[in-house]
C-alpha cells in the first residue's frame, strides 16, 4: 500500500505540471523579465556610478592645487604691483632702472606665461559690465561716461583655476550721477 500512496502523491504533482504547462510558462517567462528589468537597471546604476566617479576624480586633479594656486596668484598680483610702483620710463634715466624694469616685466611675463600654461588665467575686468561671480565691488563712482554698472578701475584682476574663481577682482564701478534718469526712465 504503501507504493500506491507514493504512486498518488508523485501522480498530482504530474497532473499539475500537465494542467497548466502555459501557466509555468507565463510564469517563468515573467520572472525573467523581472530579472532582466533588475539586470538592466543595476548596469544602469552602475554606468551613472562610474561616470559620477571619473567626474570626482577628475575634478579633484583639476583643482587639487588650488590653495596652492591661490598663494601663487597672491605672488603674481604684488609683482604686477612692484612693477607699477616703478616710476615711468623718462629720457635721460639711469641705464640701470631701464633694464631693471624691464627685467622686471620680463619676470611678470614668464611668471604669467607659466601660471597659464597649468591652468591659472587672469583677465582685466576693466570697461565690462559689473559681474557678482567674478567681481568684488570696493567703491563706487559716479560716472556720467559710463553706462552704471560698468567697471571703471580694477584694482585687482579676476583669477580663475581650470574656469573655476581663484579670486574675483576688486573693482570700481559706476553709478549714475544724482538728477540723471537710468534705464528705466526713474531719477537716480
Amino acid at each position: 500500500m504503501s507504493e500506491n500512496t507514493e504512486q498518488n502523491e508523485t501522480l498530482p504533482q504530474e497532473e499539475k505540471l500537465l494542467e497548466a504547462p502555459d501557466q509555468r510558462i507565463a510564469t517563468l517567462e515573467q520572472e525573467l523579465q523581472e530579472m532582466r528589468d533588475k539586470w538592466l537597471r543595476a548596469e544602469a546604476e552602475m554606468a551613472n556610478v562610474r561616470a559620477r566617479t571619473k567626474r570626482e576624480v577628475d575634478d579633484a586633479r583639476a583643482f587639487a592645487v588650488q590653495k596652492f594656486a591661490r598663494d601663487v596668484v597672491e605672488a603674481a598680483e604684488n609683482l604686477k604691483r612692484g612693477i607699477d610702483s616703478l616710476p615711468k620710463q623718462a629720457e635721460g634715466e639711469p641705464e640701470i632702472v631701464t633694464k631693471m624694469r624691464e627685467g622686471f616685466e620680463g619676470i611678470e611675463r614668464s611668471f604669467v606665461s607659466l601660471l597659464e600654461r597649468n591652468g591659472i588665467t587672469r583677465s582685466d575686468p576693466t570697461g565690462a559690465a559689473f559681474d557678482a561671480n567674478l567681481h568684488q565691488a570696493m567703491a563706487e563712482h559716479e560716472s556720467a561716461e559710463h553706462p552704471p554698472g560698468t567697471v571703471i578701475q580694477a584694482w585687482s584682476q579676476t583669477w580663475q583655476l581650470n574656469g573655476r574663481l581663484l579670486r574675483p577682482a576688486m573693482v570700481v564701478i559706476s553709478k549714475a550721477p544724482p538728477g540723471e534718469t537710468t534705464q528705466t526712465g526713474t531719477a537716480a
